[in-house]
């Protein structure tokens, strides 16, 4: 035997060992990981991820200027962002968008009043549709306008939180554009009354 023979022999007895070895160490978890039993689905359902592609729009693209700052928000992206009127700030949230296209609208409008712990009162389509819901919610846990609302110069359409988390990301609104509850706080100290609001 050569010493390339030797030193390749050695090399297959290291790397073997230790082979051996990691594959020993693993071998527990392995075990442990077959004798999970799950439980099994009630029913197969496709995977639907919440939140699709997001693609960073600049707002020269969309708005001429920064005056009072500016809100995109992107319905199929399900993001909304937001720049300040200096360009200083630049913020990028998750949203919940309307549950179809007839409830959805598209095109420019602006705040035109901002409201901390808003009350909710269903549209006269929304109680059309959903007889049953409450005529009135004040502010609390239950309000399905969250802790914040941006008003909108369209009629009953508002950017607002929400107490229902599982909505973000989906398509759950009934035309709105809803946040998480911390971050349309964040975003109501950020914008003002005249801020320019782009749907997509």
């Amino acid at each position: 035997m050569n010493t390339f023979d030797k030193t390749a022999n050695r090399r297959k007895f290291l790397i073997g060992g230790v082979a051996t070895g990691l594959a020993g160490l693993a071998m527990p978890g392995i075990l442990r990981a077959q004798q999970i039993q799950l439980p099994e689905p009630e029913e197969e359902a496709p995977v639907r991820r919440n939140v699709s592609s997001f693609r960073a729009q600049s707002w020269q693209d969309h708005f001429d200027n920064l005056n009072g700052g500016a809100i995109l928000s992107d319905t199929t992206s399900r993001m909304l962002q937001f720049w300040s009127q200096d360009g200083s700030v630049y913020k990028v949230y998750p949203t919940s968008v309307p549950l179809s296209d007839d409830l959805t609208r598209l095109g420019y409008t602006k705040i035109i009043r901002k409201v901390d712990g808003p009350s909710w009162a269903p549209t006269p389509s929304m109680k059309k549709r959903n007889p049953e819901w409450p005529d009135f919610v004040g502010p609390g846990p239950d309000n399905p306008l969250g802790t914040h609302a941006l008003y909108l110069s369209w009629q009953y359409y508002r950017i607002h939180g929400t107490n229902d988390t599982r909505k973000i990301g989906r398509k759950s609104s009934n035309g709105c554009i809803g946040l998480y509850n911390e971050q349309i706080a964040e975003l109501f100290a950020l914008a003002k009354v005249g801020t320019q609001v782009k749907l997509i």
